[in-house]
């Protein structure tokens, strides 16, 4: 029984000891990367499971029924679609008595840490590798063990049973992996016996004895070999660390990005309504002219036919907008069924001024994937020399001493005879006549090393291609911002000198105007857009973007009086907010 109730202590439900653990590795490897990066902190409730026959159900249900069985029901001809795609649309955006939850960029930003599914799978991913860190410390720590056997014998003669026996065998030890290659173990070991029936005498007998034994290598698996295991867990973790805030960073830039986008497309759909606004004003004015004689009817259907257009171009924009806030819904992990509203944000980043060779100075210093693209290139390096060993004899040393209790007592107890200490010491060598695995395995590591060497340098070269590309891209895109700021302008002034002068002015010249406007408002908000994102691209890149512990953005030195990458002064700040209703 003594075996069985120490495996039962085990087997406990509580494990808050092993999240406070998980806790202080995982803060003191992102310590160890620096830059203030952050370890998750996160804890699980015990699931509640159902009964293992209700999982077990080897043809689970299938719901597939006939055609026969199904219904459909066809749409009327004669409904208003534009009724119906609006009460649908309504429907999509939710109900109107659900709460509205409110996200500027940070909110969105400080939401995304505690609902986003992708950040909550990452922040797993970064604790499972402490996990499997501590289940390889554990394996070299000391390990208790301890085994409880029972057996029962007899012995016949012609039929007659001369004995029957009962033995009780309980062990008790601690194991030690040692750093440098083998394993230690001391034991004690309590043997009880009785005989039940004996032809001689029946006795109990009871005997006990403490057992050290150890078994070393010397050549083969001697030394760091030995440790791999442990070394390339502590090196995981460190690199589960840095792809853990490689991701805080990624993350923070991709949310940016799908929220500048719903801006972008609310822009849109306001210039969309106004180009409608100004289509229907030209097709009233048409009207009235040939009202009055002075126009010919197909003007007016051409105008008619522009206004048509540009609706189902506004219907389509909405439909777009309402499906991107959905979209950016889910990837915030909240339910189904939440309104969201995006409130634009003073938020503003100045454009860097660096030159290429500078950039790319930084990102191969403060790269956190390229830190573990060389890391992993030592792993392999390391390979090879466990490779290497693999080729040498095993040449063991092993030893132990028992320490018995006092012989031919009927009842041992812990009373030991240091006069009757046993020991045993030897060496065992196996000669490497067979190594042709060995020596295949150290080929392919030698190769393995030569592919991480190419991908490495490829990897390195590829990240200063891009880093390039993100410095010129914040110039292409302020350059694209002006050209569409100008367009712009230039537009709208057309469109004023066209309404001094609507009477000389031809219907079509009045819609090639707003045509004009709305897609120079449209290429103006993109550039807009494109040169906050590449910017932030380049800190990215760089690895000198920065993630506060709450997930927002955290500036730089020298980026609070800079010029930002926003609009001009005279430029509109404030953007109308974005709601999840058409």
């Amino acid at each position: 029984m003594f075996g069985a109730g120490v495996g039962l202590v085990g087997c406990g439900g509580d494990l808050s000891d092993i999240d406070r653990r998980v806790d202080r590795v995982l803060a003191d490897r992102s310590a160890l990367i620096g830059g203030d990066a952050a370890a998750p902190r996160r804890a699980w409730q015990s699931p509640d499971l159902p009964r293992h026959r209700d999982l077990a159900d080897k043809a689970p249900p299938t719901s597939n029924p006939r055609a026969s069985e199904l219904r459909f029901t066809a749409a009327s001809e004669k409904r208003d679609f534009a009724k119906r795609l609006d009460k649908l649309q309504q429907q999509t955006a939710g109900a109107e008595d659900a709460s509205v939850l409110r996200f500027d960029l940070p909110g969105a930003w400080r939401q995304t840490q505690t609902t986003a599914r992708d950040y909550l799978s990452a922040e797993e991913d970064y604790i499972l590798a402490g996990i499997r860190l501590l289940i390889e410390r554990h394996r070299w720590s000391p390990r208790l063990f301890a085994t409880t056997a029972a057996s029962a014998g007899a012995n016949y003669n012609n039929g007659n049973r001369t004995s029957s026996a009962v033995n009780v065998v309980n062990t008790l030890g601690v194991r030690k992996e040692l750093p440098f290659g083998g394993d230690v173990a001391a034991t004690w070991v309590w043997d009880a016996s009785e005989d039940l029936r004996s032809a001689a005498t029946g006795r109990y007998r009871q005997s006990s004895r403490l057992v050290l034994d150890g078994n070393i290598p010397l050549l083969r698996g001697f030394g760091l070999v030995a440790e791999e295991g442990r070394i390339q867990a502590e090196r995981g973790l460190i690199y589960a660390a840095r792809d853990f805030e490689s991701f805080r960073r990624q993350f923070l830039v991709d949310i940016a990005r799908d929220y500048f986008a719903l801006l972008q497309q609310q822009d849109g759909l306001a210039s969309t309504e106004r180009q409608v606004e100004n289509l229907r004003n030209i097709r009233d004015r048409q009207q009235a002219l040939y009202d009055a004689g002075r126009v010919a009817k197909f003007d007016v259907n051409l105008s008619n036919n522009d206004v048509l257009s540009a609706e189902a171009g506004l219907a389509n924009t909405r439909e777009s907008l309402l499906l991107a806030l959905d979209a950016f819904r889910v990837r915030l992990g909240l339910p189904e069924g939440t309104r969201i509203r995006i409130e634009p944000s003073e938020f503003a980043v100045p454009e860097p001024d660096v030159s290429l060779e500078a950039a790319v100075s930084l990102a191969l210093d403060f790269r956190l994937d390229l830190q573990n693209q060389r890391d992993r290139l030592d792993d392999t390096k390391r390979g090879v020399l466990i490779a290497q060993n693999q080729l040498l004899p095993d040449l063991n040393l092993s030893g132990g001493v028992t320490l018995p209790t006092k012989a031919g007592e009927r009842e041992g107890g812990s009373v030991y005879e240091l006069d009757d200490i046993q020991y045993s010491a030897g060496l065992t060598l196996n000669w490497p006549i067979d190594k042709e695995n060995e020596r295949l395995g150290l080929r392919q590591s030698i190769i393995g090393l030569h592919q991480s060497q190419r991908s490495f340098d490829q990897f390195r070269d590829n990240l200063i291609i891009e880093v390039r590309a993100r410095v010129r891209e914040i110039e292409r895109a302020r350059f694209n911002l002006k050209l569409a700021e100008d367009r712009v302008e230039i537009n709208l002034r057309r469109k004023e000198e066209q309404d001094i002068k609507s009477d000389e002015v031809e219907a079509q010249a009045l819609v090639d105007t707003a045509n004009a406007i709305r897609d120079a408002e449209r290429a103006r908000d993109q550039a807009k857009a494109d040169l906050r994102n590449s910017v932030l691209e380049y800190l990215l890149r760089t690895g000198t973007m920065r993630v506060r512990r709450d997930g927002t953005f955290e500036p730089l030195p020298g980026m609070e009086n800079a010029p930002t990458a926003d609009l001009p002064p005279d430029a509109p700040t404030r953007l109308p907010p974005i709601e999840e209703t058409p």
